[in-house]
């Protein structure tokens, strides 16, 4: 018997890429995705439930199995109500991992963002930091939280100032060495891969990854 894992947020960008790489992984035997609308993706290994995340404990018997990936996110153009906006980037990924640890899942895997701090002024950067605070104090056992950069890819909603921006960081990488490394552009396929390789990494413990060193492990 193969693993079994579940995907939170698998249409966004990362999560997207990471379905399909969890899907062809032979490590992998059922992929449970927790959607609010079903995706037009069929897989012999593939479980779609589509869920209210307000209601996450009616499917805890489900939120089961090796390794859970949390790929939720928001933002404030698609989210301007800053308490919706807290709730699917804080609130969800944690009842999802107080869940996994009553379950007894050994793996979760978290993508959060650089320069999460949870004493920042900044809203962004202080949700994600407390997000990655909460949801160290659930006691999972393998816990790893992914801080990547500006995440570029093919999204399946069009963000101008993000394509912009994306733009211009390939200008900008070149010029971003030694301690500056940490803020070069990622794509979200390099994002998944290190999740995916990192799942299947038995240690123990918390582990939180940067953008450049996401590179590094994908």
């Amino acid at each position: 018997m193969g693993y079994k894992a579940v995907i939170a947020g698998s249409s966004g960008l990362v999560g997207s890429e990471l379905l399909k790489l969890l899907l062809e992984d032979n490590h992998y035997d059922e992929v449970l995705i927790l959607v609010r609308k079903y995706l037009p993706i069929q897989h012999k290994k593939l479980v779609q439930l589509q869920v209210d995340f307000d209601a996450l404990s009616k499917h805890k018997s489900v939120i089961t199995g090796h390794a859970i990936f949390c790929c939720l996110g928001s933002t404030k153009k698609k989210t301007p109500d800053m308490k919706v906006y807290k709730k699917i980037d804080h609130d969800y990924p944690l009842q999802l991992a107080e869940i996994a640890a009553k379950n007894n899942v050994p793996h979760y895997h978290l993508i959060s963002a650089l320069g999460a701090n949870p004493a920042s002024s900044n809203f962004y950067s202080k949700m994600k930091g407390e997000t990655e605070r909460d949801i160290q104090l659930a006691g999972i056992r393998s816990l790893h939280i992914y801080q990547p950069s500006l995440l570029t890819g093919n999204r399946s909603e069009h963000r101008l100032a993000e394509t912009i921006a994306a733009a211009i960081m390939k200008f900008i990488n070149p010029l971003l060495i030694g301690g500056l490394n940490k803020y070069k552009s990622i794509a979200a396929g390099t994002v998944a891969s290190a999740m995916l390789k990192q799942s299947l990494n038995q240690e123990e413990g918390v582990f939180v990854h940067p953008s450049h060193h996401i590179k590094q492990l994908a």
